[in-house]
């Protein structure tokens, strides 16, 4: 397994970025501000986007696997990569998602503990109701890591 950051031609991994954004539009706001990774296992399995939010926070924007490789340890592997190389750069790594439990609960098992909620993020900022497991999305959760 590989994990690379990508810096140019982002726009390429649009389609696996939609999995995890649905909306196009919401995708290109962090897009290029953020740090692009890929994680290659002979393919691309997974990407994530990290963002900056201010000099103590960063942000896990986006991460999403092709769902032919989902159950099999990539997302994982990826926040993994993620934790270790930015518990140096901040105080904070937030993460925010839909209230579907089974994503919250791997966040949990990342070692993220629950932050904040965000009321009626997905209704306001999204052009169509968003579901995840026949459920439709309102609220965002955020979840959070500390460093020392």
């Amino acid at each position: 397994m590989e994990i690379r950051e990508i810096s140019t031609n982002k726009e390429k991994y649009m389609d696996l970025l939609l999995l995890g954004d649905e909306q196009e539009n919401m995708v290109y706001k962090y897009l290029f501000k953020g740090n692009l990774f890929a994680l290659f296992d002979s393919d691309l399995k997974t990407v994530c986007i990290v963002t900056k939010e201010d000099k103590t926070i960063y942000e896990i924007k986006n991460i999403a696997t092709y769902e032919r490789y989902q159950g099999k340890g990539y997302g994982y592997y990826m926040i993994n990569y993620i934790i270790e190389n930015y518990k140096n750069k901040c105080k904070t790594l937030l993460v925010g998602t839909g209230e579907n439990e089974k994503i919250i609960n791997f966040y949990k098992k990342c070692g993220f503990k629950y932050s904040h909620v965000l009321k009626d993020f997905f209704i306001k900022n999204y052009d169509h109701k968003i579901f995840e497991d026949g459920k439709q999305l309102k609220d965002m959760v955020y979840l959070k890591m500390e460093f020392e």
